[in-house]
């Protein structure tokens, strides 16, 4: 609940009200952190429960630290099962090793270990966040990270009178890992969550939780920079505030033009600035939050219009961009989700759901992470045959296709870049199973996306309406249902890393892939040496072994 001092003006959303103290919020610019990962007990919609936290908050603790600083955190495991922490969009130039994803850069952190984690920022500014990178342990492992300019530089655009991080998120009654065992020893989707929150609370429409309900203060004639984030694991979000325009100025850790509009959608994994200015009549104004878009067997209606295809870079002097212009690599990636026979009495059906790039459905390693196999030259953890295109090419978009048409195989496979390569994806939609929306991660690097459209990529007319001038500059590109996104970038950043869907669901099910980008040849070109105390694998439990 937003309320003006001296004229009481209120904003919330419609699954609850928002609650934000404006004092405590001074940058706090300590480089050095400790995460303490345990279990705490936790109250929502009338239920008391233990969940996974980082030092006991839900959601965990805001990281402030200013473009191109080193952060170190200590992350120590008081919990009972294996954790590693992601900070996602942060590029960790020549540096993966603390990259945080499990099985693909580092083994988890198993109970009782700990593990000191570089963070090392470059040309990021704005908001980022971190999670959980195991499991579906972010559900409650989450927190902002906020890149402020340099201590001589200043924001684009006037300094806002207070900021203000909103993290959304779900909750779920039953234990979240259980959820996770279930799904994937049944083969089918997940439970769905029991409730939205933002900055961890429910709204006021949610049983208990009236009283907790977040507001939050706001000055008439003020202007608030509102830092969001979708830390939700299966939803996209459309959001929209009562009588309020709103004016984005950054995304995924980059500056954009301003955009004045009404509304906006966030997928998972996706930062947005906005500029909130307090200018309406002493009122209540809802902050109306609902699913954007959903799979095909949910129940909710999803809404339409793409925010994203009118924002475009700031690309200016201060804020230079570069797109790739001389394409060593055109890859073209499909989205598929898939069936497979189950080979098990586990299955609630007689075949498990999964998803795929290029037909390929992601097995990750258990006993040796992709990173350090490449580092050491040890065969046999992964191929480096992941496919540029599918298979066959046909029309993915047009008519229904049965979940079974679309097959699928196990691998893990990686694809190899030349350091300094310039690459351009396009990512396809299908509608196998009706399709759905897919927010894609790219671990490592940021990349300009110069075009999206719905129906099948046309190779020789949909590039000629490519953005080239000022396209987003972002980390985690929302392909849509039965549509296409094409991005770029230059693979100047040599490592292991990390792309995927950031719905929980589909990464699990195996859509998800690995780059691997040699090293150049100068000094500064190559992949730095790894910290004296990685992680070591350990096995995991017999029940997860499918695990994919």
């Amino acid at each position: 609940m937003v309320s003006y001092r001296k004229l009481k003006v209120f904003i919330m959303w419609y699954i609850g009200i928002i609650m934000f103290l404006l004092g405590g919020m001074g940058p706090v610019h300590a480089l050095v952190h400790k995460f303490e990962v345990r279990r705490s007990s936790h109250t929502r919609l009338c239920t008391t429960k233990s969940i996974l936290t980082i030092n006991g908050q839900f959601p965990g603790p805001t990281i402030y630290a200013r473009r191109g600083e080193l952060v170190v955190i200590d992350v120590i495991n008081h919990a009972d099962q294996n954790i590693s922490i992601h900070w996602h969009g942060v590029k960790m130039p020549r540096y993966p090793w603390t990259d945080g994803a499990s099985h693909v850069t580092q083994c988890p952190i198993s109970p009782g270990k700990r593990f000191r984690q570089r963070m090392l920022l470059s040309n990021e500014e704005g908001t980022l966040f971190w999670h959980a990178h195991s499991d579906w342990s972010r559900a409650t492992v989450y927190g902002a990270i906020i890149i402020l300019p340099p201590k001589t530089h200043t924001y684009p655009f006037p300094k806002p009178h207070a900021e203000v991080p909103i993290l959304l998120g779900e909750w779920w009654n039953a234990d979240v890992q259980q959820v996770y065992e279930d799904a994937i020893a049944q083969g089918i989707d997940a439970n769905f969550s029991d409730a939205f929150l933002m900055n961890g609370q429910p709204g006021d429409m949610y049983p208990c939780s009236k009283q907790d309900t977040f507001k939050l203060s706001v000055e008439p004639g003020k202007t608030y920079l509102i830092r969001m984030i979708n830390a939700m694991l299966s939803y996209i979000m459309y959001f929209k505030i009562k009588d309020h325009n709103v004016t984005v100025v950054g995304m995924d850790g980059a500056y954009t033009k301003p955009l004045n509009t009404d509304h906006i959608a966030i997928a998972p994994g996706q930062t947005i600035d906005f500029l909130l200015e307090a200018n309406q009549p002493p009122s209540r104004y809802y902050m109306a939050t609902k699913v954007y878009a959903s799979p095909w067997w949910h129940t909710y209606v999803p809404t339409t219009g793409i925010l994203d295809s009118k924002l475009r870079s700031l690309a200016n002097d201060k804020h230079p961009i570069k797109v790739p212009m001389n394409i060593t690599h055109n890859l073209f990636f499909t989205l598929t989700i898939n069936m497979w026979p189950c080979e098990t009495n586990s299955c609630a059906r007689n075949n498990r759901v999964l998803a795929s790039m290029n037909n390929i459905s992601m097995l990750s390693p258990q006993t040796l992470n992709i990173l350090e196999a490449y580092y050491k030259g040890i065969g046999g953890v992964f191929t480096t045959d992941f496919p540029a295109k599918p298979a066959r090419i046909f029309n993915f978009t047009q008519g229904h296709k049965s979940l079974y048409e679309g097959r699928t195989e196990f691998g893990t496979a990686v694809y190899m870049l030349d350091y300094n390569s310039e690459v351009e994806i396009v990512f396809q939609g299908t509608n196998f199973g009706e399709g759905s929306d897919h927010p894609m991660h790219l671990h490592g690097y940021s990349f300009y996306v110069v075009g999206a459209g719905y129906g099948d990529f046309d190779p020789n007319r949909d590039p000629q309406n490519f953005n080239l001038i000022d396209p987003l500059l972002m980390n985690t590109v929302t392909v849509p249902r039965n549509g296409w996104s094409a991005i770029r970038f230059k693979a100047n950043n040599p490592g292991v890393w990390y792309m995927h869907c950031h719905f929980d669901r589909h990464q699990t099910w195996g859509m998800k892939m690995v780059f691997i980008v040699k090293d150049g040849e100068a000094p500064n070109e190559k992949m730095l040496p790894p910290p004296p105390d990685m992680p070591r694998c350990q096995p995991p439990p017999q029940q997860l072994l499918f695990r994919i």
